[in-house]
């Protein structure tokens, strides 16, 4: 998988080189210290040329960053004071957001003040505070962590930061694909293509009936042949009508085909209309894979979920496409469901492969996948349009086994969620601020993280 790439912005100030460099050494150490940290957290760090003082430096940093469009973010390290108005102008230039680092070398400070002064290495945070005050007062946004960096859950925050700067960063360049066109009369998260590439950057390539003839005609049956084995070896399959297994396979190998031929970040399948786009049966399965290949999915035709799970899955792997279904009152949990589709590598077993019913279009039967989501800690994550750009909806649950509850539903995909406020007061917050029916569910993460995607998306974001 290819490596996050950020930027790595260091401060100082040439009044103190002027004095001598003996100062600049461990901090320059310490900086380096931290850049590793990063780098063994699986990113890629570009640095600046040099320990940036004055305007000139600045500026070169920036135009370095700004030449590179891999970089998702710049991170920021006071490493003694700077002054403000040396590094401004640069900072309003940069084209990837910004996430300040607030940090010293010392973890400690009073134990030591009688015997040594080490107020030289550990003094960076008023330099931090004038460059933050600088950045509002220019309507300038950024993320800010502080701690010591000794402490996990302050690099984890850092980390989280930067993956969202790159879910971000992936929203904006989004190509989602469509089949099937949208759902009649569905409309909560309905926006026009227009409105989807002019305020978040992301375009919709329609599938055609002819894109459908054409790669179902390029996929071979040692190809179907070849994706069986392979299921064979990731789902249990209970399949009994082999020609309905087949004909779903080619669909599903179909649109693969389409989307690496239009480089699609994701796919939204209307399972309406899939007979209509010229597919001989709705591609659950694929529409799962799409997830487990770390691609982004939603369904009915939802262009704008499909666009959300795209660039989460890519920061955060462990994404999936979700529905809230129905609720347990007593239990103070929710059904989570749809008609096939979640992505496989967060299941609690080994998914099953089956038959599947189907009388919604002229396809006929079909094949699905059957699978519960895995016990854990996760972040619900819905992208509502409003009135005026978007909102983005938070909540962390946990997702929970139901025990025998599971033997009803043992044909669907499903889950059970959890949220941390009572589930009628998490309900009526959810519907108040507008949050639709189809979601993004995120194991592996921290709400503030997601928040921050959010920020810089420049969406509102709510935290229920």
């Amino acid at each position: 998988m290819k490596k996050i790439r950020i930027a790595y912005l260091p401060f100082y100030t040439k009044l103190y080189d002027d004095k001598g460099s003996q100062w600049r050494v461990p901090c320059v150490e310490y900086m380096n210290k931290l850049i590793k940290m990063i780098e063994d957290k699986g990113f890629e760090v570009v640095c600046a040329d040099e320990v940036c003082r004055i305007k000139p430096e600045f500026d070169r940093a920036a135009a370095k960053f700004n030449a590179d469009d891999e970089i998702c973010a710049v991170v920021t390290q006071h490493l003694a004071y700077s002054p403000s108005l040396e590094a401004i102008e640069a900072l309003k230039s940069l084209k990837a957001p910004i996430i300040v680092f607030d940090t010293t070398p010392s973890l400690e400070l009073i134990k030591y003040s009688d015997t040594e002064d080490r107020i030289m290495e550990n003094h960076g945070i008023h330099g931090v505070q004038e460059m933050c005050n600088m950045l509002l007062r220019n309507g300038i946004p950024f993320e800010i962590c502080t701690g010591h960096a000794s402490d996990p859950a302050v690099l984890d925050e850092l980390c989280g930061y930067i993956r969202a700067a790159y879910a971000a960063k992936a929203f904006k360049n989004c190509r989602i694909g469509m089949v099937g066109g949208e759902f009649e009369g569905m409309g909560d998260f309905r926006v026009t293509d227009k409105r989807y590439e002019e305020e978040i950057g992301a375009k919709t390539i329609r599938m055609t009936k002819a894109d459908a003839e054409k790669y179902l005609e390029k996929t071979t049956d040692a190809e179907i042949d070849a994706e069986i084995e392979s299921d064979k070896k990731k789902y249990e399959i209970t399949v009994k009508n082999k020609n309905n297994y087949r004909a779903s396979v080619k669909a599903g190998l179909a649109v693969r085909k389409w989307m690496k031929a239009e480089k699609l970040d994701g796919v939204t399948v209307n399972f309406l209309h899939t007979d209509e786009n010229g597919l001989p049966k709705v591609p659950f399965v694929e529409c799962c894979k799409v997830m487990e290949r770390g691609q982004g999915y939603a369904g009915e035709g939802d262009n704008l979920t499909a666009g959300l799970v795209a660039s989460l899955i890519k920061a955060f792997p462990d994404t999936s496409f979700t529905e809230m279904f129905c609720p347990d009152w007593k239990e103070n949990t929710i059904l989570l469901s749809h008609m096939g589709e979640m992505n496989p590598r967060l299941t609690e077993n080994r998914p099953v492969l089956f038959d599947k019913p189907f009388s919604y279009n002229k396809c006929g039967d079909t094949v699905s996948l059957s699978a519960c989501f895995k016990t854990g800690k996760a972040v619900l994550v819905n992208l509502a349009p409003a009135e005026y750009g978007f909102t983005l909806v938070l909540s962390e649950v946990d997702i929970i086994q139901s025990g025998t509850k599971d033997a009803a539903y043992k044909n669907e995909v499903r889950g059970w969620m959890k949220p941390e406020t009572p589930l009628k007061d998490f309900l009526k917050a959810y519907s108040q601020n507008g949050g639709t029916h189809h979601s993004a569910l995120v194991y592996n993460a921290n709400v503030e993280a997601l928040a921050a995607f959010g920020n810089m998306m420049d969406f509102d974001v709510v935290i229920i």
